[in-house]
């Protein structure tokens, strides 16, 4: 239960001006100032955002209308070609990611979830050969709108998700981000609203659920809103009718925030991680002044770029066992009807009958075996390919538009 872009480092990183104090975690030196004239063509500025700036780590944005040190002071005024593409192919490039991540990569959600749900499936589609052959059986006789069924509640679970941490935070004590001089009670505290962030959105996240695995083929046309209308149908009891087997939402809490919780916990350490990584690396470059301009400005967003990358692709892969119980459990009792992942046609009802987690491990050991938690797997190869072919392509091309400007 969580968005599909990881939450950077708003929690168990930290950012703020505390780090250019420290430096960079303590492993580099801090940037220090000998005057206070030196200090007066430097501001404190809120975060940047990936590419919104020709910026280099450690440095800060000078004051409009201030020349940076490496700028001369004679000149026309007007700021040059390459610092104005670098600043908006920046932004470009983000929205690449950003659009890959919850657009391109939609059908490989949908055809993910629907094997993870789908018991009564022979082939697991582990690899990704399988998968494209599956996903152009339903393109085939379903359309190309099948594989974007539910997008629009994917971006209703985000908003939802975000709403709720925001007005949690606001009235009550519980921290959004985490300071540098963190302690286990902040971190705590910073876990639990999280915890109540994911509990809230959870009944919303079920009926997006139901929206990207029911079939197309008896599937009605389905407004925008739908999914708002069935989370609170789910919470109140009305709306569609359910079964027997439903599962009250109270025994959908633990999995659910324990896979939420997790899935935070895990990116938030790689992200960090990674990141740290390629600063030092950018940093000890630049000692060597062995950095190009170009690798220069592309070192600017980029690595936090593939930090974002690499930190939603291990919380997705370690995770992915538990998020198929999850949405097992999620989907049962809901009288969802998904397509037929072994032929690419035909429909099949979800009649499980699960107690409740530890019933859907044993139950799934028992009769699927292990590879029976990795149904769709496939569909992840495929997705994050695609996503780091797009940052490649991005990058690539980038490169090529600064070598041809400076």
């Amino acid at each position: 239960m969580h968005p599909r872009r990881p939450d950077g480092f708003d929690g168990l990183g930290y950012r703020g001006g505390g780090r250019d104090e420290q430096g960079f975690g303590g492993a580099f030196p801090a940037r220090s100032f000998t005057s206070g004239s030196d200090l007066g063509h430097w501001v404190t500025t809120p975060p940047d955002i990936p590419g919104s700036r020709n910026l280099h780590w450690g440095e800060k944005s000078p004051p409009y209308g201030v020349p940076s040190a490496s700028t001369p002071h004679e000149g026309p005024a007007e700021e040059p070609f390459p610092a104005l593409l670098n600043r908006f192919a920046g932004f470009g490039i983000g929205l690449a990611s950003l659009f890959t991540e919850n657009v391109l990569a939609h059908p490989c959600i949908v055809l993910r979830r629907q094997c993870q749900v789908n018991y009564h499936a022979r082939h697991y589609h582990l690899t990704p050969f399988t998968i494209i052959n599956i996903r152009y059986s339903f393109n085939k006789t379903q359309g190309p709108r099948a594989l974007w069924k539910g997008m629009g509640s994917t971006f209703i679970v985000q908003g939802v998700t975000l709403g709720a941490e925001g007005i949690i935070s606001e009235f009550t004590p519980l921290p959004r981000e985490i300071s540098h001089k963190w302690n286990p009670k902040q971190i705590g505290e910073h876990l639990l609203l999280k915890s109540l962030t994911y509990m809230v959105a959870m009944p919303f996240y079920s009926a997006s659920l139901i929206e990207t695995v029911q079939s197309e083929i008896i599937r009605d046309n389905t407004g925008i809103l739908e999914c708002v209308k069935e989370g609170i149908g789910r919470v109140i009891g009305l709306g569609v009718p359910h079964s027997k087997r439903l599962l009250p939402l109270l025994s959908l809490v633990f999995p659910t925030v324990l896979h939420g919780v997790l899935h935070y916990i895990i990116s938030s350490i790689i992200q960090k991680f990674v990141l740290l990584i390629l600063k030092r690396k950018t940093y000890n470059n630049h000692l060597a002044e062995s950095t190009s301009p170009v690798q220069s400005m592309l070192d600017a967003y980029f690595p936090e770029l593939i930090a974002n990358f690499a930190a939603s692709l291990c919380s997705d892969v370690i995770l992915y066992p538990l998020e198929t119980v999850l949405h097992r459990l999620h989907i049962q009792g809901t009288r969802t009807i998904i397509d037929n992942t072994d032929l690419g046609y035909e429909v099949l009802p979800i009649n499980t009958q699960y107690e409740g987690m530890r019933d859907c491990i044993n139950t799934i050991k028992q009769e699927e075996g292990m590879l029976g938690f990795y149904k769709g797997f496939g569909a992840v190869i495929i997705q994050y390919t695609l996503h780091a072919a797009v940052l490649q392509i991005t990058k690539i091309i980038y490169s090529t538009l600064l070598q041809n400007s400076i």
